[in-house]
């Protein structure tokens, strides 16, 4: 090897690329696809919901889980069904509203180190598991007629985003996505407009009308009922394209 060849050495936290682990990416796609199978199976039958998403780490004595019960109890008497992500805080508080009052309670629960326990108040027919997250987001997208969003963290920012960029963009169509908590989404929403909007210019005029801030579940059923016209015409509203 000459003297000014580059060498290349592997750092230790590089991902290999082998025939090995071509296979098992391989292997991969089928388990992407019973995910896919199952979340279709179970959800196309359930009828018009609504995601709440929100913390993990929201404690039952907290007034947002308190709210977010309340919440998922008021969609109930409108006929719709919950579905969380399954785990604790405000997601067993979405579940628990939805099923102390007789709704469907549904669970898309994500295998996770710190976090993989389903709370109790899912339906057990209902009660999905995923290794993926993009998959698990998929089946949050496409079987809700709207998106309520608690205060929470990354993940709940994930799921947030994701919904507005697919709205955006025009993959999926407008549905109402509420953000309840006005202490909470206030300071971020504001930045939103004056950087992202009028300094940056990286968001148009308008795109923050999908995102209305409350702190009161009569206000989220209004917003829900008034785009939907009125409570009696519930069916699925889009498809993922």
């Amino acid at each position: 090897m000459s003297e000014n060849q580059p060498t290349t050495q592997a750092h230790p936290h590089m991902k290999e690329w082998s025939q090995e682990l071509k296979g098992q990416n391989s292997w991969t796609m089928f388990k992407v696809i019973s995910e896919f199978v199952e979340g279709f199976e179970t959800l196309n039958v359930i009828g018009p919901c609504v995601s709440i998403f929100g913390s993990a780490r929201t404690k039952a004595d907290h007034p947002y889980y308190k709210l977010a019960i309340d919440i998922a109890r008021r969609l109930t008497i409108e006929g719709y069904g919950v579905i969380t992500g399954g785990g604790p805080g405000i997601m067993e508080a979405g579940n628990k509203g939805a099923s102390l009052y007789g709704g469907k309670s549904v669970g898309l629960n994500i295998n996770l180190p710190f976090e993989s326990n389903c709370n109790p108040f899912i339906d057990n027919d209902k009660n999905l598991q995923f290794r993926y997250f993009f998959i698990r987001k998929v089946m949050f997208t496409k079987y809700a007629q709207a998106f309520v969003a608690l205060p929470g963290g990354f993940g709940t920012m994930d799921e947030v985003f994701e919904v507005l960029t697919l709205i955006q963009t025009k993959k999926i169509n407008k549905v109402p996505v509420i953000l309840v908590g006005t202490k909470f989404w206030s300071g971020l929403k504001a930045w939103m407009f004056e950087v992202m909007q009028e300094q940056e210019h990286n968001i148009s005029p308008g795109d923050l009308d999908l995102l209305p801030v409350t702190d009161d579940p009569e206000e989220v059923i209004q917003i829900i009922n008034d785009f939907y016209g009125h409570t009696n015409k519930l069916k699925p509203n889009f498809e993922l394209l």
